[in-house]
């Protein structure tokens, strides 16, 4: 039996292959217990998806975040540009010149008279010599008479002389006035500024010409029995619309006229001097402090990051949708597989 049993045998091996490869199929296709089932590397691998989608969440709420910084940004930006459009900021540069523009300065002496005008250098006015007596003119006067701006009735006569001119030298101009009588308790005579005494003579209307720089200058006063001293300044100022205006800013001194002449007399006599306080020309203007340039390159930059971090805020959600579609797949096909 034996001798037979292992003819058989060796006549058909391949028998008993195929029934040792049915043996193993069906101890594979043995359902284990859970306790047997290899669940370390599932738990891993969502451990590692838990972690992955914890962290996509917190960095899409960062973007987030800085979106609403960015966005915050821009209202701040453009707020603070048109409070700057609103509110421009002064400057003031100062220009050095030799020789000034000789202004004009208009007198209304009313009854008094212009006794003497001379124009002297560095500063030296030398004694009078006959003080209250008719002396030497050697300015560029001239005499007119206009209507009051105001009024437009009443005449108004004005002795306009050319102030100096050449700042280095300290040129000054040195002008007497006497009044015989007055019926006020105190005696002053008023004057004015203006820019340019040459614009003033090659005016083909002189009486609307003072008639504007009355309307647009400030007058001041010297008073009788003293020397008053005018050091004057030029101020422009540069108007929104591109034109220019000129104001002038003076100090003035006073000096006590020591009264040399023996006998008492009624009369008053009238000094005054004006020159130029420095050789700057003060220039004021306008600037606006915010450049638009600035803000459209700020504006375009936080716009970038903007869609930057809306485009990653996307790309999180779909990644984020995506792994969530695989561990969801995984886990089925893990369950089709169990069952």
């Amino acid at each position: 039996q034996l001798s037979e049993d292992v003819e058989r045998v060796s006549e058909n091996p391949t028998d008993e292959r195929e029934g040792e490869m049915e043996v193993h199929e069906d101890s594979s296709s043995v359902i284990l217990p859970d306790s047997e089932l290899g669940t370390s590397a599932p738990s891993l691998r969502f451990s590692k998806t838990c972690l992955k989608n914890v962290f996509s969440v917190i960095l899409l709420f960062i973007y987030l975040l800085l979106m609403a910084v960015a966005v915050f940004l821009v209202y701040q930006t453009i707020s603070d540009f048109r409070e700057k459009l609103k509110h421009p900021v002064m400057s003031v540069s100062y220009k050095e010149v030799s020789l000034y523009d000789a202004p004009g300065i208009a007198f209304y002496p009313g009854k008094a008279r212009l006794l003497s005008c001379k124009h002297h250098y560095y500063d030296h006015i030398p004694p009078l010599i006959n003080p209250g007596q008719p002396g030497d003119i050697e300015c560029i006067t001239r005499r007119i008479n206009y209507t009051d701006p105001f009024t437009n009735q009443t005449m108004k006569y004005a002795l306009v002389v050319q102030g100096p001119r050449d700042v280095k030298k300290k040129e000054l101009v040195f002008l007497q006035f006497h009044l015989n009588e007055t019926d006020q308790d105190f005696s002053a005579i008023d004057y004015l500024l203006f820019s340019s005494f040459q614009e003033f003579i090659n005016s083909p209307e002189k009486a609307e010409f003072m008639k504007d720089c009355e309307s647009s200058y400030s007058s001041w006063k010297f008073s009788g029995g003293f020397r008053t001293w005018v050091k004057m300044s030029l101020v422009k100022t540069k108007e929104e619309d591109g034109s220019e205006t000129v104001e002038f800013k003076q100090e003035t001194s006073v000096v006590n006229y020591i009264e040399q002449r023996t006998k008492s007399r009624s009369d008053q006599l009238f000094f005054v001097v004006f020159e130029w306080k420095d050789p700057f020309i003060q220039t004021v203007q306008d600037i606006i402090t915010a450049n638009p340039w600035n803000m459209i390159a700020l504006l375009c930059g936080i716009f970038l990051a903007l869609f930057k971090a809306a485009d990653f805020a996307k790309l999180s959600v779909k990644w984020m949708i995506k792994i969530r579609k695989r561990h969801l797949k995984r886990r089925s096909q893990v369950m089709n597989h169990i069952n």
